[in-house]
């Protein structure tokens, strides 16, 4: 944990985590001359009726407190300058760790834990800097200060706190060691929370046409449950050194003013010195209080930096080449693939091989769970293969610098993903320095410009959260036009067509055809029209390579090919092709 704090704490937030401290220093010395101050006026002025005496050293305290309080500001700042800053990078680091890791870490690892350990975690962390910045000063050298000052007054009195500060200490040790699994326990449940409350927000319409929003809020209410579980038995460990501490405290206040009092009526004590006596076990107490909610927070906050650490310890699977090169030509080429999500699952992709020449456009069909999407995905390295080579231009994918390759290969996934800002905002996501004239050719290719221009705001309108003021296919045609303005050397369209009519569909493609000759392309689709005219198609069935190749030698050679064709545009079909 200290080396987590210590990695991001840097610049002006490391040195006002130096000060903080400093400052702290002042605030103490300020608060533990109070007490003996006002012995001396209760012995030496109050019992001499020296008015003057009480006066100036009345307001020697009143001066004092007033440091002590500007002290004490000055800490709390220089600590909010460090630990706010400190959790700022860490989140930072922790957004780019997550960002440089592939989607088999990132599957690994859940989104929504990787939401709580980018938010709650890291506050976490932020909360028990801000409270050690001021306690780890404050705390032990107000309770060592308060011994020591108590006794030079009365040796024989402070014999109490070699009882207190030992069974005190245990306790916090034992808390501490009890409670880091427990705090682990609740993040867990709370990413569990996490989950279904995000997977409940995103399918509010599902919820709601099947009717079973009783079911969910049920099926949330069962995690919610168990968080309050885990919750209270956390704070059940913790809170028990809070009254366990109070309870000695003043157990030793009644022996202090017991003892004291007999010592006073002895004669081998003044008054003053027994008030400021228990002015000090009163800061000892305090600092008491103070070390019990350290160690509550040191302690969440060692589970929350276990949990971050766990993230930063992943190696990313999908590396940069050490000496990466790049591709004579786009020409791309699988050989003997096979690809599975997770080494104990089954293989989705079983050695699928074949190849395609720059400029040509490849076709793949299939039955749904064919491996169409997962060979997709293979091509800009989301996933690494299992086994196998794809080849770029003839070279291995591996040995590609990975910005290069996914630069060079854009791709239309399924699900046409919008990000909140405006149209403009989300079309520079292929290309930030692209021109009105770029951006405007780029959405009539796509076929999206007719539908933007009569916005209201044109390419200025807004895109709400993940597009849901579009429909879907002016979604995927949004998402065509973002992909087009990359100007990739790879096209790929995973069934990004699907929402979109025949008439629009045929446009779209009459359009991208005046890019082919330079451009490889990769239609995943289900409908035949879209890839029929395709110089080669691959048909998948359950991972492997079916069939391959020109829509007239499929017809002619592949029954599952033919079934398709049959399925979608009848008999008739089939008859220029015997």
């Amino acid at each position: 944990m200290i080396k987590l704090v210590l990695k991001y704490l840097h610049g002006s937030a490391r040195a006002c985590a130096i000060i903080a401290p400093l400052v702290m220093l002042v605030e103490v010395a300020m608060d533990l001359q109070q007490p003996t101050l006002m012995a001396k006026i209760i012995d030496v002025g109050v019992a001499n009726r020296d008015q003057a005496f009480v006066l100036s050293r009345g307001l020697l305290m009143v001066a004092m407190a007033v440091i002590g309080f500007f002290a004490g500001s000055a800490c709390s700042i220089f600590a909010a300058r460090a630990s706010v800053p400190m959790s700022g990078e860490m989140r930072k680091g922790l957004f780019a760790k997550v960002q440089s890791l592939s989607f088999a870490e990132i599957d690994a690892l859940k989104t929504s834990s990787l939401v709580t350990r980018l938010t709650n975690d890291v506050m976490q962390m932020q909360n028990m800097v801000m409270m050690t910045l001021r306690g780890m000063v404050r705390t032990p050298l107000t309770m060592m200060g308060g011994i020591v000052m108590a006794f030079l007054l009365s040796p024989r009195l402070s014999l109490v706190f070699c009882v207190v500060v030992p069974v005190v200490a245990c306790g916090m040790a034992i808390v501490l060691k009890e409670s880091v699994p427990v705090f682990s326990s609740v993040q867990i449940c709370l990413d569990k929370v996490n989950t279904i409350q995000r997977e409940n927000l995103l399918g509010v319409r599902v919820t709601k046409a099947f009717g079973i929003e009783t079911r969910q809020a049920e099926r949330f209410a069962l995690s919610n449950d168990e968080l309050t579980s885990a919750s209270t038995r956390a704070q059940d460990i913790t809170f028990l050194l809070l009254p366990g501490a109070t309870l000695v405290m003043n157990v030793s206040v009644v022996a202090i003013l017991w003892f004291g009092g007999n010592m006073v009526n002895a004669g081998s004590l003044e008054v003053g010195k027994l008030m400021a006596f228990i002015n000090y076990l009163i800061q000892i107490t305090n600092s008491l209080m103070m070390a019990v909610n350290l160690v509550v927070n040191i302690s969440r906050a060692e589970a929350s930096a276990a949990r971050i650490n766990e993230i930063f310890a992943v190696e990313p699977g999908i590396a940069q080449p050490a000496d990466p090169c790049s591709p004579a030509s786009y020409a791309l080429e699988f050989q003997g693939v096979s690809f599975g999500y997770g080494s104990g699952d089954r293989a989705v992709l079983k050695d699928v091989s074949f190849s395609v020449l720059q400029g040509q456009t490849l076709g793949i069909i299939g039955a749904t769970g064919s491996g169409k999407s997962s060979l997709a995905g293979l091509i800009p390295r989301l996933y690494d293969v299992s086994s196998g080579r794809i080849l770029i231009g003839g070279t291995d994918i591996r040995l590609l610098s990975l910005n290069e390759l996914r630069h060079s290969v854009g791709m239309v996934a399924q699900e046409s993903l919008l990000f909140s800002g405006s149209v403009e905002s989300n079309l520079r996501f292929g290309d930030e320095e692209a021109t009105e004239e770029d951006i405007g050719e780029a959405c009539r290719d796509a076929q999206a410009a007719s539908f933007i221009e009569a916005l209201p705001g044109g390419y200025k309108s807004v895109v709400e959260q993940r597009g849901r003021n579009f429909s879907g296919g002016q979604k995927q045609r949004l998402s065509i036009a973002r992909t087009l303005l990359q100007d990739p050397k790879i096209l790929i369209l995973d069934d990004s067509t699907s929402a979109v009519d025949l008439k629009t569909e045929a446009m779209l493609r009459a359009a991208l055809a005046k890019g082919s000759g330079r451009r490889t392309t990769i239609v995943i689709a289900q409908r035949i029209s879209a890839i029929m005219n395709a110089d080669e198609i691959l048909v998948l069935d359950f991972g492997r390579v079916a069939a391959f190749g020109t829509h007239e030698q499929l017809l002619r050679s592949s029954d599952i090919y033919r079934s398709i064709v049959v399925s979608q545009l009848g008999e008739e079909a089939l008859a220029h092709a015997e």
